[in-house]
């Protein structure tokens, strides 16, 4: 690896090993252990012939993807007339009630 003479059936191995692990989709503890190969030595292989290549080492992905949190909730009242009024949590409470109010006296 790094430093080191190069062995150019061992490189071949290694590049066989990381582009094979690319396609198989698997993890790459997944294929290490399916291929019996060790993990560790994966990873530098890896490594050093990105550096070799002058590509840019990869980072991996762990299937996360950018959420945004909602703090809001949606509140439901069900009046006995069946008439449903939702709105969010962060409506005034005074008008709310005085919808609810309005809507079950049954004067709309």
């Amino acid at each position: 690896m790094a430093g080191q003479r190069r062995d150019p059936k061992r490189e071949q191995f290694w590049r066989e090993a990381v582009a094979g692990q690319r396609r198989s989709g698997q993890s790459v503890r997944g294929y290490c252990q399916a291929h019996g190969l060790n993990q560790s030595n994966f990873y530098a292989w890896r490594r050093d012939l990105q550096q070799r290549d002058g590509a840019p080492a990869a980072r991996p992905t762990a299937g996360f993807v950018p959420v945004q949190v909602v703090t809001e909730a949606i509140i439901e009242v069900v009046l006995p007339s069946g008439v449903i009024v939702r709105t969010t949590s962060s409506s005034e409470p005074m008008a709310v009630a005085r919808l609810v109010a309005a809507l079950g006296s049954g004067s709309c």
